[in-house]
């Protein structure tokens, strides 16, 4: 999506070990018609799917995640980083490690919120190594739910999450694919 490209190249920030900060529109301060904008083109690519929702990861895939779901007129669910008191009834749960805070999350989510024969949307800011969406992918299994496709905004390629994941068998659409960051500041996107 050259939108949002040219939006990163034009705030994005890249920091040592291979992050991308894209806080001023993504995952910190929201520009809410951007993500208006992701969500009509995530609609696009699977609106001939079945999604009854959409499930994410707090916190950062929430903006985005909730663009998508209002988009498909479907309920947002994201999974929890650790159990709290108002979730205190049985949960789905799944250990992940978080690339950009270097430890390990137990994300957890309600069984009162993924159904057994949910067509389940998977939607997240970034694909870096791929263990957030190997863990929502967890959950949505021991649901007996069926993931029906996985929606990201901005896809690492020099990692190796997006090739793990598709290998896997599930169909990935990233809207911004990252081939390479230099060390003098350049994004390059793979075309």
């Amino acid at each position: 999506m050259e939108l949002l490209e040219k939006r990163i190249i034009q705030d994005g920030e890249i920091l040592p070990g291979n992050i991308l900060k894209v806080s001023n529109f993504l995952n910190h301060q929201i520009d809410v018609n951007l993500m208006e904008q992701l969500g009509e083109e995530f609609f696009r690519l699977y609106k001939d799917s079945n999604v009854t929702k959409v499930l994410t990861i707090e916190s950062s895939g929430i903006a985005v995640g909730y663009a998508v779901a209002r988009k498909f007129g479907v309920p947002l669910v994201f999974a929890k980083k650790h159990k709290s008191s108002n979730v205190n009834e049985g949960v789905y749960s799944s250990k992940v490690w978080s690339f950009t805070h270097n430890q390990a999350y137990t994300v957890v989510v309600s069984k009162k919120y993924i159904n057994k024969g949910d067509e389940i949307l998977i939607v997240d800011d970034f694909l870096a190594n791929g263990n957030a969406l190997k863990g929502l992918i967890e959950i949505v299994e021991q649901a007996e739910a069926r993931v029906s496709g996985i929606c990201i905004a901005i896809e690492k390629c020099f990692q190796n999450g997006g090739s793990l994941i598709r290998n896997a068998g599930y169909r990935v659409e990233s809207l911004a694919a990252v081939e390479k960051m230099t060390d003098d500041g350049k994004i390059i996107f793979r075309k």
